[in-house]
């Protein structure tokens, strides 16, 4: 398989600018004509709306925490067949993965694995020497940390930028490739999981188009280019999942709209690989459930954002839960489980009536409630495992469910920190032939969990062509 050239886009932390640049350098290589595969880092949903929006190529997740190695090489090298060049944007801070303690999970342990040449935001505003001093010191932190370049956000003017570059290159060794203003033209909106998703966003295009132009003025991309094809080649090994038993015909209905769209894509093609057909439906807009689905897979989103149209859409609602009481194998996850209750309340106390399936309401708390990588351990037998196995995930929600304890859990989760220390709760609601939870599990990390789901949707389509 060819090799193709990569560059990293990491951060000195979260906000100093990685996404802006990261999109921005996507869209001044696609108005050249380049075809540009986009990846982000760790298990983040909305920045990959973005970078799939400006390339019309599915972003992808490479997290390294969740998969082995071999996986997240494999899953880069296939994301990138067809492509010119691949854009990788960072997650957090450049060496922040799995806990302070490691590393593990985080884009320099990515950038290692794919052999990805690292540029660096850092946001420079109010600063002068001191940007080479925090470049050198992560420089330093790890000397095979490949840095090959930096761009520097917030600068006041080209002067200031052309001071910040002497004294980066003479004190760092690294090339400052370029520069980024702070603009409200280009600004993207946030709440409170991160930017508001880009279906939303009035003017996006007009936006990007903005930030390509300014970029491509302020950035040595052709510099960027050249760092790119330098690139180290990667080890790729054969795909480490490849299924004996497929199940050709099944139809997977899967909620994709402005209030449900929190997927890995390779999640979706996973269970592609596995036969299945996905029919994909809006909760929100939609009047029924697609016909002759064998399955229901309702992943994350905001559906608490959305809770007037989805509470309002009564038909759909009274669709999907004649479905799980009429035994369709579903598996909702995050928002997908704040659907199936009863109620959302919001932040402002305004209740609105879900799905009604489990007997419990959610509520929007004012702090996060769960963060973090999850281990989690199947206790009984499901539509989507088997009693013990392990799937890693994450967790990123401000809800809480109140579930009447009657209904049995499937998950033991845990949240290890350093050493033996961890915390354990229990969640995965079990009830009909439903599997309701907050993690977001990644299918690849354990492909048993999507192979067990395809099986039930085979036998439900069984089942159903009898008439039974």
């Amino acid at each position: 398989m060819p090799q193709i050239p990569r560059l990293i886009i990491a951060g000195t932390n979260s906000g100093c600018g990685k996404t802006t640049v990261s999109t921005g350098i996507m869209a001044a290589l696609m108005k050249r004509g380049l075809k540009v595969q986009p990846f982000k880092v760790g298990p983040d949903y909305i920045d990959p709306m973005f970078h799939t929006f400006i390339t019309q190529r599915s972003s992808r997740n490479l997290d390294s925490w969740m998969l082995t190695p071999q996986t997240v090489s494999h899953l880069f090298m296939t994301g990138s067949e067809g492509a010119d060049i691949a854009i990788i944007e960072g997650v957090m801070g450049f060496y922040d993965g799995f806990g302070v303690y490691s590393s593990e999970g985080s884009t320099a342990h990515v950038s290692g694995i794919i052999n990805a040449p690292v540029i660096l935001v850092v946001d420079a505003k109010g600063a002068a020497l001191s940007v080479a001093a925090v470049i050198r010191g992560f420089k330093d932190f790890d000397p095979g940390a490949d840095i090959k370049g930096v761009i520097l956000n917030n600068v006041n003017s080209e002067a200031h930028f052309s001071i910040l570059k002497e004294a980066i290159e003479e004190r760092t060794g690294i090339a400052a490739v370029g520069y980024l203003k702070s603009s409200s033209r280009y600004k993207l909106p946030e709440r409170h999981l991160g930017l508001v998703p880009g279906g939303e966003i009035e003017g996006l295009g007009q936006k990007l188009d903005i930030l390509a132009e300014e970029l491509a003025g302020t950035v040595d991309l052709e510099l960027l280019l050249r760092l790119a094809r330098d690139s180290k080649a990667v080890f790729h090994c054969h795909s480490p999942f490849a299924p004996e038993i497929v199940y050709p015909g099944i139809k997977i209905g899967v909620a994709m709209d402005k209030a449900f769209n929190f997927y890995y894509r390779d999640n979706l093609d996973m269970l592609e690989m596995l036969g299945a057909e996905l029919e994909f439906f809006s909760p929100a807009c939609d009047g029924e459930l697609p016909r002759d689905i064998d399955g229901l897979y309702i992943g994350g989103g905001y559906p608490e954002v959305w809770g007037e149209e989805l509470s309002a859409n009564a038909h759909m609602r009274t669709s999907i839960k004649n479905a799980v009481t009429g035994g369709i194998p579903t598996y909702a996850e995050c928002g997908g489980l704040m659907y199936m209750c009863r109620s959302i309340t919001d932040k402002s106390g305004r209740e609105f009536e879900m799905a009604g399936l489990l007997p419990g309401q959610c509520e929007m708390a004012s702090s996060l409630q769960r963060f973090g990588y999850v281990e989690i351990e199947m206790e009984h037998d499901s539509v989507v495992s088997r009693k013990g196995e392990v799937v890693r995930g994450h967790e990123f929600h401000y809800s809480f469910a109140r579930v009447d304890p009657c209904v049995g859990t499937c998950f033991k989760v845990r949240k290890k920190r350093r050493g033996t220390e961890e915390r354990v709760w229990r969640c995965g609601y079990k009830l009909y032939s439903m599997l309701a939870g907050y993690p977001h599990i990644h299918f690849w990390s354990n492909p048993s969990i999507a192979q067990a789901f395809a099986a039930s949707c085979s036998r439900y389509r069984a089942l159903r062509n009898r008439g039974v």
